[in-house]
């Protein structure tokens, strides 16, 4: 990251050039990172410390998030931003070795605005020391807003899309812990529950390296009309990630697909609940819809994932 804030631009939706190249940055997913994001999604899974099926330690799918959400701060001051992320797409193609050094690099790409709001989408790619692709990242987030103002509302509203999430599961047939081709449609997912507490939301929008925002800090919160911090959205994509990791196994690594939209916001010590359904198959890989729900069923993030699906019954063991 630069130094010299005073090199940086404001993160105002105004100041956005397009395209507007950032990086490269270089990263090293060293064990203290694998261990921040642990602490930070509360995942302590086995493959992420010791032996795994690709030889040796890896990072969690999602431990460069916000290496590729935040690589704006190399050209804007993050202390600045007042942006609300509302749609993240990503594609995994590669674990990282833990100690690997990789590359993220990437760029504001579009802008626009719509009912009143400036948008911008931020394009990255994380890659191997060898140059092998890691993971894709798409995002869309409205630049700089009251979050106070937004919260609440459906964020997405207006967007155009091709599919639509039915949301509900079938009672009436087996759940599917395991993913397999033959799963029936709107089979329900294992599901994952969390509470994220605040220090587990300062370590994952980096708190400790000086940035205070809605996620980190009260008084910003209460400054955008919030009487709570939120919990950041892309901490939620790595909590439906690791629910993903449990159905997919190692292939979500190398072939995972998330298409997710954040539609109501979730705030510190909310109770949030990761589960899905099947929707089918295509070809070697089982889709399925995915959301977050919070305990009073407030829906905070709902989309889709996909991975092809292999026999290997291997999964992380949870170590705490």
């Amino acid at each position: 990251m630069k130094s010299q804030t005073s090199q940086l631009k404001e993160a105002r939706y105004e100041l956005v050039e397009i395209p507007e190249p950032m990086g490269p940055v270089e990263v090293t997913v060293d064990r203290r990172k694998v261990l921040d994001h642990a602490y930070s999604e509360d995942d302590y899974g086995s493959w992420y410390f010791g032996d795994s099926p690709f030889g040796g330690p890896v990072g969690h799918p999602l431990v460069l998030a916000n290496d590729l959400l935040f690589l704006f701060y190399e050209n804007y001051d993050g202390n600045t931003a007042q942006g609300l992320h509302t749609h993240e797409h990503l594609t995994f193609h590669s674990p990282v070795r833990v100690g690997e050094t990789v590359t993220v690099e990437g760029g504001y790409t579009e802008k626009y605005e719509r009912r009143g709001q400036g948008y911008v989408v931020l394009e990255a790619e994380a890659r191997g020391e060898d140059g092998r692709l890691l993971v894709r990242h798409v995002g869309k987030e409205i630049m700089q807003t009251v979050a106070g103002e937004v919260t609440g509302r459906n964020r997405t509203a207006g967007e155009q899309r091709t599919r639509t999430v039915i949301g509900t599961v079938d009672g009436s047939v087996p759940p599917v812990e395991r993913a397999r081709l033959d799963a029936p449609e709107r089979a329900a997912l294992p599901e994952r529950t969390t509470v994220f507490s605040q220090d587990q939301m300062s370590v994952f929008s980096w708190a400790g390296r000086g940035y205070a925002n809605v996620h980190t800090d009260r008084g910003k919160a209460a400054a955008s009309g919030l009487d709570r911090t939120i919990v950041q959205a892309q901490q939620q994509t790595g909590f439906v990630v690791s629910n993903l990791v449990d159905v997919f196994g190692k292939s979500f690594f190398t072939s995972g697909e998330l298409d997710l939209r954040f539609v109501s916001p979730a705030f510190v010590g909310d109770e949030l609940t990761t589960g899905g359904a099947v929707v089918g198959a295509t070809g070697d890989r089982l889709d399925l819809e995915i959301w977050v729900d919070k305990a009073d069923g407030t829906r905070t993030a709902l989309g889709w994932a996909s991975a092809r699906v292999d026999d290997d019954p291997e999964r992380p063991r949870r170590l705490v």
